[in-house]
């Protein structure tokens, strides 16, 4: 009646092995390394990027504890652990002079980073341990706000540009191409060009609502447009923190949208917090214009400007107007990469998208003799890389110099690399958690958890007796599992999640509770202890499972609807559910068929004190108020 096939008991030594291998690396800790990543993007690294690592690594004396090859990321990275600070410190200059041998040209970034101290053995299962999140670990938070309308705006820019490319293809003469607030209007000299024009643009551009207003066309941006471009803005300018992040060597990163219009960025572990500020903080995105040719020759700051131009500053300080009408945009750049023009001045090698290249190359033809300016754009301010002639037809692949240093070249390079902005965005909230007030945190968190689990097995095995020892061992298990599952789901640990922990464990404990006084319940109606024990579990499965699929219903609620702490916390309480029904009744229920399922005559059950009234009573359906229990530990038939 209680003996379990053995199919169930090889699943619960396979569960429980698989709990204690991917439980293990979590009790290993970190240990420092160095990361070695791509600092171009026609630079790959590869597993020949490995042995040449530990090659350098060995001529020099340094032996780490592991050097493993990492797939994740767009070209991958090679990381090396060692025992101690000062060997990492040791293996980042001796890296670093290894694999860039220019140093004003570097092709690779060394960074300092963590990694888990488990064994060679564990690393090689991929049994990794927790990621820890902000709380625990220290860094630095970051709250950005997101300029929705430089986003539009961009976007209006841009339909403006193919406005009149579409105008000039289909050999339609206007007066202009005008803006005023969301709406552009195109003049026209008489109707039957207006009329054309409507046509095609309301056949060519369907982001504008477009009308007549005389003989001018009215196109309007639509709402549905709106609502688009912002949602881009912020999914693109996510996407952008992340290869930024990821070209910074920093470990786990947390980026996710907040609201409409703002984006998180955690940076667990960070150990360069300025770096990461000012790379983070950063919205280089770069547009090409051509000059004005009506401008004065040597304008200064606050002079009038020719209508559909702009006055900006070169890196000198030397003013310059540009036209409005915008060529290219940082969203068209494909690779960039730090270099030397032919004078040697640091350099940044551009190439464009195909489309980026074939109008450049239209404008640049029509253009020759002309100057064509690059600007750059940070925090809402734009400035002047480099004025340059155009002296011939260019293509999808040019050279951008101005006055900066070798590594503003090299930064600007990661950044135009990394993806353009398709929106400003500014830091509006910045704070920094010490890697001590993370530990202390990691302390407090363990022992919530540790004292809770100590007091609650302490009181189930006084009252529950052997069952109560046999309920402390699944609630051992389905802690074991739960940190095994986030472990093999990288999951990134919080101090919500530590909550969650603690609430999932008294949630596995009720379940306990269910089924023993099911049992009790059992005894005291007269059934034998065999059929008290099979009786018992059944019917209390229905309860724990109405119980736990009310309150998953709950967490998935959360995971769907929260962010941040919340979904961290959902996330936890969710796989809690599923391994707590697991522990409590399918491995539980293993342990007692174990104990007790070889015995056929079994007389007696170690579960606590049975309050049982007295055969006439029972006949009667009452009990005696006044009569006292019967005091023993062992129920018999």
């Amino acid at each position: 009646m209680n003996r379990y096939p053995l199919w169930k008991y090889l699943v619960i030594l396979v569960a429980l092995a698989i709990g204690i291998l991917y439980t293990l690396p979590n009790f290993f800790g970190e240990a420092p390394a160095v990361q070695v990543s791509s600092g171009k993007a026609t630079v790959k690294v590869d597993l020949a990027m490995q042995r040449q690592v530990e090659e350098v690594l060995a001529q020099n004396g340094l032996q780490p504890d592991g050097v493993f090859f990492d797939v994740s990321g767009q070209s991958g990275s090679v990381k090396a652990r060692f025992r101690t600070p000062d060997e990492q410190l040791r293996a980042k200059d001796v890296l670093t002079r290894a694999l860039n041998p220019d140093p004003n040209d570097p092709a690779y970034v060394v960074a300092l980073n963590l990694l888990s101290g488990s064994p060679q053995w564990l690393t090689s299962l991929h049994a990794l341990p927790m990621y820890l999140g902000l709380d625990l670990r220290g860094g630095v938070h970051f709250l950005l706000q997101v300029d929705m309308k430089g986003a539009i705006d961009k976007k209006l820019d841009s339909l403006t540009g193919d406005v009149r490319t579409l105008l000039r293809d289909k050999n339609i003469r206007h007066g202009g191409v005008d803006r005023n607030g969301d709406r552009l209007i195109v003049r026209f000299n008489n109707a039957d060009d207006a009329n054309r024009a409507r046509g095609l643009l309301g056949d060519s551009l369907p982001d504008l609502a477009v009308s007549l207003d005389g003989n001018n066309v009215v196109g309007i941006f639509t709402e549905a447009a709106r609502r688009a471009v912002q949602e881009s803005a912020v999914k693109q300018n996510i996407t952008t923190l992340h290869n930024r992040v990821n070209e910074l060597g920093v470990a786990e990163p947390v980026i996710q949208q907040q609201g409409a219009d703002r984006i998180v960025v955690q940076l667990p572990g960070v150990q360069d917090t300025a770096k990461a500020k000012d790379i983070i903080g950063r919205t280089a995105t770069l547009e090409a214009r051509l000059a004005d040719p009506d401008a004065p020759r040597n304008p200064r700051q606050g002079d009038p400007v020719p209508f559909g131009s702009e006055l900006f500053l070169h890196g000198n300080g030397a003013p310059v107007v540009l036209k409005k009408q915008v060529i290219f945009t940082g969203d068209r750049i494909e690779s960039a990469s730090a270099g030397f023009d032919q004078n040697q001045r640091p350099s940044v090698n551009i190439k464009l998208d195909a489309q980026g290249g074939r109008v450049l190359r239209d404008v640049s033809r029509e253009n020759i003799g002309k100057p064509m300016g690059i600007v750059l754009f940070e925090k809402g301010k734009g400035e002047v890389l480099t004025v340059a002639t155009i002296q011939s037809e260019l293509g999808s692949s040019f050279q951008i110099t101005g006055s900066y240093s070798t590594e503003a070249a090299n930064d600007l390079a990661l950044l135009l690399r990394a993806g353009s902005l398709a929106a400003p965005m500014e830091i509006i909230e910045e704070r920094t958690i010490g890697p001590s007030l993370g530990a202390d945190n990691i302390e407090k968190g363990f022992d919530s958890v540790a004292y809770g689990l100590a007091a609650m097995g302490v009181f189930m095995i006084l009252y529950y007796m052997l069952f109560g020892v046999f309920s402390v061992i699944a609630l051992g298990f389905n802690l074991l599992l739960l940190i095994a599952i986030l472990s093999m789901l990288q999951a990134t640990l919080t101090l919500p999640g530590i909550a969650a922990i603690a609430l999932v464990l008294g949630m596995a404990i009720d379940a306990n509770v269910l089924i023993n006084e099911r049992i009790r319940e059992e005894l005291r109606g007269g059934a034998s202890p065999q059929m008290a024990i099979a009786v018992g579990f059944d019917r209390a499965w229905a309860t724990i499972l109405d119980s736990n699929v009310t309150t998953l219903i709950a967490g998935l609620a959360l995971l769907a609807f929260g962010s941040g702490p919340v979904r961290g916390f959902a996330v936890v309480h969710c796989l809690g559910i599923l391994t707590s029904m697991f522990s409590a009744v399918f491995f539980n229920r293993g342990l007692v068929n174990l104990w007790y399922g070889r015995k056929k005559k079994l007389q007696s059950i170690s579960i606590g004190q049975i309050w049982k009234p007295e055969p006439e009573a029972r006949a009667a359906g009452t009990a005696p108020a006044a009569k006292p229990p019967v005091t023993r530990t062992t129920a018999s038939k």
